[in-house]
């Protein structure tokens, strides 16, 4: 069995379970913004995965301005994290999260995440989950304005050359199919759906996963090179 160096998270949805709440921010900020809430179908093909700036592109129907970008993707996003506080019993990280994480950091093995979530988020995240005691803050891949959207590739292999590793070294956990075609493409070695909202049989059917996982208590650890 093949070996890897090294792992690379997303972030919403695989180590923090709050897909209905991005759903629910983003539909009620398209009903500010366009009259109309987002469909489920617009969702998966507008919306998971993708930056702010794309998302407000098609629901204002033309470019925005950087300045609309950031105005309505901070309003959007103070909406979220809103829901998050609200939300107590599920404001959390996923079940076996931190013992998992615990276990990559006592062996000495690379770990990042690579989200699409901005500055601030990743902030909120550190402020209330605490994951700077895992990850170092450096290493973590978030949208900056610069990098493109899932399902372009460039921010896995970004994550993976703050690793010092190459893609191939690296294990991907992902549950957004526009994040499993990003590490693909990027040429990650391993991609493992974990199933935070999604039924198993969606990524049977993917030939990139090779994993599936309902929790990370499931995580297989033997996957991994130790140093």
């Amino acid at each position: 069995m093949q070996k890897f160096k090294g792992i690379i998270f997303d972030f919403n949805g695989t180590l923090y379970w709050d897909s209905p709440l991005h759903k629910q921010a983003w539909r009620e900020y398209s009903k500010i913004l366009r009259g109309t809430m987002f469909t489920d179908e617009e969702m998966v093909k507008h919306m998971f995965g993708r930056t702010n700036e794309l998302i407000i592109k098609y629901l204002i129907g033309r470019q925005p301005s950087p300045e609309m970008v950031e105005k309505y993707g901070d309003e959007k996003e103070e909406l979220y994290r809103q829901m998050c506080l609200k939300d107590k019993e599920k404001f959390h990280l996923a079940k076996g999260a931190p013992e998992f994480l615990d276990y990559l950091k006592e062996n000495h093995i690379p770990m990042t995440i690579a989200t699409m979530s901005d500055k601030k988020n990743v902030d909120f995240y550190v402020n209330h989950f605490h994951i700077d005691k895992w990850f170092d803050m450096d290493k973590v891949v978030y949208s900056d304005g610069k990098i493109p959207g899932k399902p372009a590739p460039d921010i896995y292999i970004i994550a993976a050359q703050k690793l010092g590793l190459k893609p191939e070294e690296c294990i991907v956990v992902e549950d957004a199919l526009s994040g499993i075609t990003a590490a693909k493409d990027a040429g990650i070695g391993k991609i493992i759906a974990i199933c935070s909202e999604e039924p198993p049989e969606l990524y049977k059917n993917i030939p990139a996963v090779t994993g599936i996982i309902k929790d990370f208590y499931e995580f297989d650890r033997t996957l991994f090179e130790k140093v």
